[in-house]
């Protein structure tokens, strides 16, 4: 099973003083899919537009409510892949993070 600590340091390297809760909540709502954490279901692909749709249709409208329009969204969507650009393999645990915290929703994953 995934847990925060293996997670944290990820989200610190871009928010050094993450909160911890609000990581353990994007943890626990992804469950199995951090299985393998180096696997494709723990990674965003700033490439795939699916992988981009489900991250707009699943994280952001889903389970954060979002309601502002798709060209909206998108761009939040761009804003944490600019962010990330130096990553490589950009790990999804991260990727919301910045997305919640982009809406200032941090405090709803506790």
């Amino acid at each position: 099973m995934a847990k925060v600590q293996d997670f944290l340091p990820g989200v610190k390297k871009y928010r050094p003083d993450a909160d911890e809760a609000a990581v353990a909540g994007i943890v626990k709502h992804l469950g199995i899919a951090l299985a393998n954490p180096n696997g494709d279901s723990a990674l965003v692909s700033c490439s795939d537009p699916s992988e981009l749709e489900r991250v707009r249709n699943s994280w952001l409208k889903k389970k954060l409510g979002r309601s502002e329009s798709d060209a909206e969204l998108d761009g939040a969507i761009k804003s944490v892949c600019e962010t990330m650009k130096d990553d490589r393999r950009k790990g999804r645990v991260v990727f919301y993070y910045l997305l919640a915290e982009n809406y200032g929703v941090l405090s709803d994953l506790h």
